[in-house]
């Protein structure tokens, strides 16, 4: 039995960090579903930044926009939002065999937003109603202005994938504004059944550090980072407020692995995916991790429920001088800077496309 099956079976789900035109039309996300576990899909502008700049799939989407006078962006999301929504419909069975549990896809809004509350959330009920797939996450930063945001699309009934979170205090917060919008739906009377997962970034902590800490100390930092926050939510989900909203209808708000593809050559292809594996969560992959796991990957251990030794291994890191509430804070304005940063080329990589098809014509 494949690892990827083996890791579905733990009751842990596996969602692919990725989205590409050629992966919708040519059955390869079709064949991921069926081979190798995969409920549910993931994206983001660096994403489609790559998706759009190394293939001629979306050209002539992309020129017929703009030469409707349609913005770089407003011609972004029109070819956006038909990706996510074939990918949705991909996993419209899996939603519906699970009750809603699993089978998401998420699209973001623009990274631009991060920090504007109101054009946040008017962002979040555009693309809802544009995709218009029961199984859509919208996805929200979860920044200090991002929260608001969330708890109001809750209310409304959309669904929200709360994305740079980096700490347990991050995934606390998003947890609380989560909960505050069902609390909200249960007080008017409405169906608190609104889907949610909170989006932990871990690899880039160790990135952050390979050069600041002793070898002993390699890789270990987000998967302590990682423990922590795990420990944290189990707490959580178990808290007498958690089963008001439980017996009101809701449900859990699923934690989230990201950023677990290796980026450290010396490490195993398959490290996060291993020492993450934790039932009632979910890890979104890349391509590459995703068929390494399925071709050579071993789940051997799940993650303990109380983090295991996830503090003593950030008190070393503390040791070493790493402030971890300090990295934090800047990873998440780093997170939030590098999407912008994709952004801003996914535009100029648009218009230029649209500039090399006019000459062509």
């Amino acid at each position: 039995m494949k690892a990827t099956q083996l890791l579905h079976n733990l009751g842990q789900s596996l969602w692919l960090d990725n989205i590409t035109r050629d992966l919708l039309t040519n059955g390869t996300l079709e064949r991921y579903i069926r081979e190798l576990s995969l409920t549910g899909l993931t994206s983001n502008p660096t994403i489609f930044d790559h998706a759009i700049k190394n293939s001629d799939a979306y050209d002539e989407e992309i020129h017929a926009a703009l030469k409707k006078d349609e913005s770089p962006e407003a011609a972004f999301f029109d070819v956006a939002v038909e990706d996510i929504a074939r990918a949705a419909d991909l996993f419209r069975p899996t939603f519906e065999k699970t009750d809603g549990v699993d089978g998401w896809v998420s699209l973001e809004v623009s990274p631009l937003l991060a920090y504007d509350t109101q054009s946040t959330l008017e962002a979040a009920k555009d693309l809802h109603a544009r995709v218009d797939r029961p199984n859509l996450l919208v996805k929200i930063p979860g920044t200090k202005e991002g929260l608001p945001a969330i708890e109001e699309a809750i209310f409304a009934g959309i669904p929200v994938n709360v994305t740079l979170l980096f700490c347990r205090e991050h995934y606390l917060a998003a947890a609380d504004a989560y909960l505050r919008g069902i609390e909200r739906r249960i007080d008017a009377g409405l169906n608190p059944k609104v889907g949610s997962v909170a989006s932990m970034f871990i690899s880039r902590w160790d990135v952050a550090v390979q050069d600041r800490v002793s070898e002993v100390l390699r890789d270990k930092l987000g998967i302590a980072i990682a423990g922590r926050t795990y420990k944290a939510a189990r707490e959580l989900l178990a808290s007498p407020r958690w089963q008001r909203a439980y017996n009101a209808g809701a449900r859990s708000q699923r934690l989230l692995w990201a950023s677990t593809g290796t980026k450290d050559p010396r490490a195993s292809d398959v490290l996060y995916i291993k020492a993450l594996a934790a039932p009632m969560t979910v890890n979104t992959m890349p391509e590459k991790t995703l068929k390494a796991l399925a071709d050579h990957g071993a789940i051997d251990t799940i993650m303990p429920a109380d983090g295991g030794n996830c503090e003593a291994v950030l008190a070393e890191f503390a040791k070493d001088g790493i402030n971890v509430d300090a990295l934090a804070a800047q990873l998440q304005e780093e997170g939030a800077s590098g999407f912008v940063a994709s952004w801003n080329e996914l535009m100029e990589v648009i218009a230029s496309k649209h500039e090399s098809l006019q000459l062509a014509n």
